[in-house]
């Protein structure tokens, strides 16, 4: 084990990737202590050209086809030698010092398997990704596009969505984000890593539910942020929902149904 730290990012074709590593060369300079390992699911090659322009600030990966996203950080976490890793969305955005300081989180507590950060928009207002439990009934209402019925159950949301996580302390939580996620390598070993049977969507979930029937805990800090740049593929693109709805139903029957 050494004492850098790794920056997983896997891509396909993502448009905000540019942004993203723009803003962690302003960010952490030429020479920091993150190597950052872009793992690139068969993008076009056009794309390819404009990653390679990053040099030798990032180290690209490529595959010659799309297997997903818990592949793709699997290819990349099994085989360093880093003690903890952040496993990065392409469309995220943070600073230097909230870097640093959730990995002296994760530094400082042994059973903690993940760190994870409050989650922004754009805009500033909070993307609820926290999750305590999971059930078929709440995931389907998110993808009701009508106002007045998410409104009728805006309580069991809430609930859902931890909207009620104090803003003022650290919190231990039973799910995080995978859009950004500082890990303890040891242990994401320990567990498998991701299940690459789920090739997008709730692979996340399942880490998380690994890393607790492990024995680790996962912390969520509401004092180092990220900003995602969240676009919803699943509520927007019918082929991306037929996959969510596909990763549902391995998850459920991975870690039993519960539908309401």
């Amino acid at each position: 084990m050494n004492d850098r730290i790794t920056i997983s990012i896997v891509t396909h074709n993502s448009r905000h990737i540019f942004d993203v590593l723009d803003n962690l060369k302003t960010e952490l300079g030429l020479e920091s202590n993150y190597d950052i390992h872009i793992f690139d699911n068969a993008s076009e090659q056009s794309y390819i050209e404009k990653l390679e322009q990053y040099g030798s600030f990032i180290l690209l990966h490529r595959a010659e086809e799309n297997n997903g996203f818990g592949y793709g950080h699997n290819q990349i976490l099994k085989k360093v030698a880093t003690r903890y890793a952040v496993i990065f969305n392409p469309d995220v955005l943070i600073t230097k010092k909230a870097l640093d300081e959730m990995i002296q989180r994760i530094k400082a507590e042994e059973q903690l398997a993940a760190v994870c950060p409050k989650v922004l928009n754009s805009d500033g207002t909070t993307q609820y990704l926290v999750r305590q439990k999971l059930d078929v009934f709440d995931y389907m209402l998110r993808f009701v596009p009508f106002q007045s019925v998410k409104k009728l159950f805006d309580k069991r949301l809430s609930y859902y969505e931890c909207r009620n996580l104090p803003d003022d302390r650290t919190s231990y939580i039973k799910m995080g984000s995978g859009c950004f996620m500082v890990i303890d390598i040891d242990k994401f070993k320990q567990v498998g890593g991701f299940d690459e049977r789920f090739f997008m969507y709730f692979e996340d979930n399942d880490l998380c539910l690994s890393f607790g029937k492990a024995g680790y805990n996962i912390l969520y800090t509401p004092f180092e942020t990220v900003i995602h740049l969240y676009e919803k593929g699943a509520h927007k693109n019918k082929d991306l929902f037929k996959i969510f709805l596909h990763s549902m139903i391995k998850f459920f029957n991975k870690w039993g149904w519960r539908f309401f």
